[in-house]
């Protein structure tokens, strides 16, 4: 029967049928078994050849696509560095677990995706960045540079201090990929102009004012009327979701803190004289000299001739105050343009070379000897004529001096110790029962005491401190009941604590909430009724009664404000902001309009009777370079934005958010 198979199989007319059947094969299922792999991209993105825009994404055309993974590694890497600027900006009300949220990871993984559209982008259009380029950004780095300069040999070091190190090859080729992401849209958003027809409209937008007229519509009287049990379910039933309790903890903790300590025993006298002789250096009273000084001040940036012209003017007061006779305070209360010494003559007292002044002032000033004046010293606030009155040496500082300062300095460390030792204790303790915090503050004398129940955010004493808060909210201390690692909430001030007793976020039932319900259902009618109070008022205004009228017939009175700005409380910001919101009105006829005011602070009702441009006439040079210039930064960025969202629609961006 074999043979009989064998001999059926081998005309070619069965090769034709085999054949025809490896077709399908081919194309579909054995990408399967050919192409098998590990997936591990947290996303990825694919884009069509060059010259098959429209290539379809289905194998094995998809073999011809170009793509970019972003694995797992290079997300967490992005999504770490997004925590500790986040924990450094944020500082102690940062939180940890809300940061976790799956919106961030997916907002820093867009991020990503948004580097390798652009790369991907360049590489496809052929965009090269050159070795120069690289060079001049490098060089251009401060942490490489000494003295404003390029340091090779500081280069080498920082990329060494890495973690983990980094060569300069691998440096440079990270510059250039950034480089080469970043040239197109920062080349776009530069492209961005202004003209000056839409300079001249946003500046009359900008400048322009309103002449208004309005009336304070009071709250309306208390509602008083019955709410029915249908209208108190249909309104629970409307707005649920606003009805939960928070979670809550209790917490037992104990509080360390240096200052409640006992005293430390007065500081030894041996131990203070043998501290004294090891710092004997630090106790020395810096030189001081004895200055005044005339300033000729002039912009940083003025032009050349204004620099010399302050130069050549300080030159020649100087060469003044060096004649026989001269009064050096005359001449700065005649010349000086520095306010804050010049009525006293130029005096600026005693000055240390510690920073005090700008460098080069005290670069001069020490460089001179007692009654010289020097000639013009050149700083960023102009050029300075100084004079060097008196000179005071250093001195060293006695032991019987620095007591004082030894003494407070040998307390403090002695309390630090103390503070160091009892929180070692207290943890040593911890440790050897790590779910009970009474047994460990019994065995070191410290007291519990006990906080709770409380929501975030309505923590009291230790508890409104951010960093015990977020502890107390921890899921490893809410589900193991362990007691914490000291939290440190000021130096030389930390608590321990543990979680005693946790309630979960939980809805609130009709029963636990129907008077908020009837308040808040009332509240709506009061909120309503003033609404139709005010569009009746406004109603009648464009009926053409006007304001004053309809003031008066209900004993109330109307303002009328000529030219409001914008951004102006009159009477309310809420008001203003309603003001510049209506159009303009017709001649002989007004444009009115209503606010409700929140919490309970009624409705403003009003009529804008008039409008008046801005004049960018009146603008000066210098702040209508300025509005240019954000104008087309705004613009150049939305441009930016704008042809980085059509390249991404182009590309086909998968995002694994199970991988996240």
């Amino acid at each position: 029967m074999l043979q009989k198979l064998r001999d059926k199989t081998s005309g070619w007319i069965a090769m034709v049928v085999l054949g025809l059947l490896c077709i399908p094969f081919a194309f579909f299922g054995m990408e399967q078994y050919l192409f098998q792999q590990n997936q591990t991209f947290a996303a990825k993105v694919e884009a069509p050849p060059k010259w098959w825009q429209s290539a379809p994404s289905w194998w094995p055309v998809t073999m011809l696509w170009q793509r970019e993974e972003i694995d797992q590694n290079e997300f967490r890497n992005a999504f770490e560095q997004a925590r500790q600027q986040a924990r450094t900006t944020q500082g102690d009300s940062f939180d940890p677990r809300q940061f976790e949220s799956v919106e961030n990871k997916l907002d820093v993984l867009d991020g990503l995706v948004d580097q390798a559209v652009m790369r991907m982008s360049a590489s496809r259009a052929g965009i090269a960045v050159s070795d120069a380029q690289v060079r001049d950004v490098i060089q251009s780095i401060p942490a490489f540079q000494v003295d404003g300069k390029f340091d090779p040999q500081r280069y080498q070091l920082a990329l060494a201090s890495q973690v983990p190190a980094m060569s300069p090859r691998g440096f440079e080729q990270t510059v250039r990929e950034g480089l080469k992401q970043t040239l197109v849209p920062s080349q776009v958003a530069a492209s961005a102009f202004v003209t000056k027809a839409q300079l001249d409209r946003l500046m009359k937008l900008i400048g322009e004012r309103r002449d208004v007229s309005f009336v304070v519509l009071p709250p309306p009287a208390e509602d008083t009327a019955p709410v029915s049990d249908a209208e108190v379910g249909k309104w629970y039933e409307a707005h649920k979701s606003g009805y939960r309790a928070p979670e809550t903890v209790a917490i037992e903790y104990v509080d360390i803190d240096s200052q409640s300590l006992p005293e430390p025993p007065a500081a030894d006298e041996a131990a203070l004289r043998e501290r004294y002789e090891q710092e004997k250096a630090r106790f020395v009273d810096p030189e001081q000299r004895l200055a005044s000084h005339i300033l000729i001040q002039v912009d940083p940036g003025a032009d050349a001739a204004a620099q010399k012209a302050a130069e050549e003017k300080a030159a020649r007061i100087a060469e003044e105050a060096r004649k026989p006779g001269a009064d050096f305070a005359e001449l700065a209360r005649e010349n000086s343009d520095d306010a804050g010494s010049k009525q006293d003559g130029g005096d600026l007292g005693w000055v240390a070379h510690d920073g005090g002044m700008v460098k080069p002032f005290e670069d001069a000033l020490f460089a001179m000897k007692a009654g010289d004046v020097s000639e013009p010293v050149k700083s960023e606030f102009g050029w300075h004529v100084i004079q060097l009155r008196e000179v005071r040496s250093g001195k060293q500082v006695t032991f019987e001096e620095a007591r004082p300062d030894l003494e407070r300095e040998q307390a403090e460390v002695d309390r630090e110790r103390s503070f160091n030792e009892l929180t070692g204790k207290l943890v040593d303790q911890v440790l050897k029962n790590p779910s009970a915090l009474v047994p460990a503050a019994r065995a070191v004398g410290l007291e519990v005491q006990k906080l709770g129940p409380f929501a975030r955010g309505q923590g009291t004493g230790v508890a409104s401190n951010p960093a015990v808060e977020r502890a107390a909210f921890s899921e490893l201390l809410i589900q193991d009941r362990t007691v914490s690692d000291p939290v440190e909430i000021a130096p030389g001030h930390s608590v321990v604590l543990r979680v005693i007793d946790h309630t979960a976020e939980r809805a609130l039932s009709l029963d636990e909430v129907k008077d908020r319900v009837v308040a808040e259902i009332r509240g709506d009618r009061m909120r309503k009724a003033l609404e139709a109070d005010a569009d009746a008022m406004v109603a009648k205004l464009k009926s053409g009664q006007s304001l004053s009228e309809l003031a008066s017939a209900r004993d109330l009175a109307a303002q009328d404000v000529p030219n409001v700005p914008r951004n102006a409380p009159v009477p309310h910001p809420a008001a203003t902001e309603a003001y510049f919101e209506v159009p303009v009105p017709a001649e002989g006829k007004v444009s009115p309009g209503k606010v409700i005011l929140d919490n309970g602070g009624g409705a403003v009702v009003f009529a804008v009777t008039k409008v008046t441009p801005g004049k960018p006439e009146e603008a000066s040079e210098q702040e209508r370079t300025v509005l240019q210039q954000q104008l087309a930064q705004v613009a150049g960025n939305e441009d930016a934005q704008g042809m980085l969202k059509s390249l991404r629609k182009r590309m086909k961006i998968t995002v694994a958010e199970s991988r996240l």
